[in-house]
């Protein structure tokens, strides 16, 4: 496969695993969220946003390039605390407010008060990113628990139902839902059958909701990543796919979080006005069909 840039890592990377849901200091190589590269031209200014899984991977790049861009930003996590500080260091340095707000977005009352501590300490909310998510590898559906899929359900999806619904009560016209699917949304991986079995489900909610609320002016869109360098691989992932993770693109490499965080702003700005209900894929190089 041809790669891209050789700057940026390429596979087989390094024998590595760890326990869900991972952190980022242990990898090798580490992320590249956009701490040295991401250059921001108010993009955002003045934008309330609220980010679900922004301790660390996809999150945390949105979170970095957002407050470059002018955002301020409630930065929603499990409970991985020394992932959210970092991200909320760089939110921070860029000059923007960073509140860490730590729960389990399974629970419908916790997202509620998540979108009202945001309305309270950011003055409303103009973007919501549903970016949180919940994946485990399974070589046969008799392994997967009820409880299992029940879980990757709660996390990935309902989440986003449960915060969307409460959001939508204090956004205006030009505000901005954005969700985070993933190729398996059309190009299921078998080993992760409950995880994108929700990801073909958010991509379907991301269009129909874009058409309820689109007599409101508020739009609805998703990104689709394709194998994306995030603690979520070496957690979730056995060792010899964590090694080969992203070979099977065309541009023959994994991708990196910052290479994420120009759609997610793309879709949080007034430059997307005429973009609502669409799929971004970003996969290098692999088609969704």
């Amino acid at each position: 496969m041809p790669n891209d840039d050789t700057s940026r890592p390429q596979p087989p990377q390094p024998s590595q695993q760890q326990q869900p849901p991972g952190h980022t200091a242990p990898m090798n190589p580490q992320p590249d969220h956009g701490e040295k590269s991401y250059k921001g031209s108010g993009r955002l200014t003045g934008k309330k946003v609220l980010i679900t899984g922004g301790d660390s991977g996809i999150g945390r790049a949105v979170a970095i390039a957002f407050a470059r861009e002018g955002a301020d930003l409630v930065i929603s996590y499990l409970n991985e605390h020394d992932d959210a500080q970092e991200t909320a260091k760089w939110v921070k340095q860029a000059g923007r407010k960073a509140i860490l707000a730590p729960g389990d977005i399974t629970d419908p009352a916790f997202c509620r008060d998540l979108v009202q501590r945001t309305v309270d300490e950011l003055g409303g909310i103009s973007v919501l990113v549903n970016n949180a998510a919940h994946q485990l590898t399974f070589d046969k559906i008799d392994d997967i628990s009820d409880e299992e899929w029940d879980l990757t359900f709660r996390t990935n999806i309902y989440s986003q139902f449960y915060l969307s619904k409460a959001a939508l009560k204090h956004m205006q016209s030009g505000a901005s839902i954005i969700n985070t699917t993933s190729i398996n949304a059309t190009s299921p991986s078998p080993t992760l059958l409950a995880y994108a079995t929700t990801k073909g489900a958010i991509a379907n909610f991301t269009a129909g909701l874009a058409g309820l609320v689109a007599e409101k002016g508020i739009r609805v869109n998703c990104v689709a990543p394709g194998p994306i360098w995030t603690p979520l691989i070496p957690s979730t992932m056995p060792e010899e796919a964590v090694k080969s993770f992203g070979e099977n693109t065309p541009l023959g490499r994994a991708g990196q979080p910052a290479e994420l965080a120009p759609a997610y702003v793309l879709l949080a700005s007034d430059e997307s006005s005429y973009m609502t209900g669409a799929l971004i894929p970003v996969t290098g190089g692999r088609p969704m069909l």
